[in-house]
């Protein structure tokens, strides 16, 4: 089990949210940090804490990005025209392993990168196995044919979690969908409260 999978089941505790809105997530028995000085009573937290909470939550929702790679969309999220939080959940929304998981394929983000990685996704009819690959606004999702009876996706498919967003199309039954259109923030699905501009304000010190 690589660092980053294994550190899934301490992100809730750490931050102290249901990230990802599941029923079976540690917080519903223990209301605590993880380790053995998880129960100590917390000190209220600075400006800085606060944007690195933020940062931490968002780039733990998606699979708990690294930071080298998190930092490379806030840049390109600066670079482009607009808002900068706005731009910076739009490309975060793009990644092909967020609309895999978006669109009910996966039942989380860390299934949905290693559902990718593992090359059971075409985009417009070609596989791509590369979890941060951009999906770009028309571009046509499906899984491939031969993926399409696997355990987790059908589980994933039937599970009632969660809805698909308004800024995608699905078809269930052939396990196909389409990325209509850039979200903003309010379009997006969160279980728990993101705040992107803290973020901002987290890189922009």
């Amino acid at each position: 089990m690589t660092k980053r999978a294994e550190s899934k089941y301490k992100i809730n505790r750490r931050l102290g949210v249901n990230l990802w809105g599941r029923a079976k997530s540690p917080l519903a028995k223990r209301e605590y940090g993880p380790g053995q000085h998880g129960q100590r009573r917390k000190n209220k937290p600075t400006d800085f804490g606060i944007q690195l909470m933020a940062k931490q939550k968002l780039k733990g929702y998606y699979g708990n990005i690294g930071e080298k790679q998190f930092r490379k969309y806030y840049d390109e999220a600066v670079r482009r025209k607009g808002d900068t939080s706005e731009n910076l959940i739009e490309l975060l929304e793009r990644r092909l392993d967020a609309v895999i998981y978006r669109m009910k394929l996966a039942v989380t983000p860390f299934a949905a990168r290693q559902f990718v990685n593992h090359g059971h996704v075409l985009v417009n009819g070609k596989r791509v196995n590369i979890p941060s690959y951009l999906v770009k606004d028309g571009d046509q999702i499906e899984v491939k044919e031969k993926s399409k009876q696997l355990a987790a996706v059908l589980d994933a498919v039937q599970s009632s979690e969660r809805d698909v967003p308004e800024y995608l199309e699905i078809d269930n039954r052939a396990m196909r969908g389409k990325f209509l259109r850039a979200p903003k923030l309010s379009d997006v699905p969160y279980p728990v409260q993101m705040e992107p501009n803290l973020v901002v304000e987290f890189y922009s010190r």
